[in-house]
């Protein structure tokens, strides 16, 4: 069987907008709380080290993050 690439990566966004999806609906995180950690998380890659090769990479997660967060994938706007 051939491994297919960034199989884990899907799964694991999946998995983390499952879980926010989950938090706001349950009302334990509420939307502007959620907004934050991608915003944070987005961050953590935009102010990435340069020079560490990984230039590419940081900017594409980025750039994911904040596809999310315009789109809102999730939190299940109200």
């Amino acid at each position: 069987m051939t491994a297919i690439p960034d199989t884990a990566g899907h799964a694991a966004l999946a998995i983390c907008e499952s879980l926010l999806l989950a938090l706001n609906d349950r009302n334990i995180l509420p939307e502007r709380e959620i907004i934050g950690i991608l915003q944070d998380a987005a961050a953590a890659h935009e102010q990435a080290p340069y020079g560490d090769g990984k230039e590419d990479m940081h900017g594409a997660v980025a750039e994911l993050i904040n596809q999310i967060i315009g789109g809102g994938n999730s939190v299940r706007r109200r």
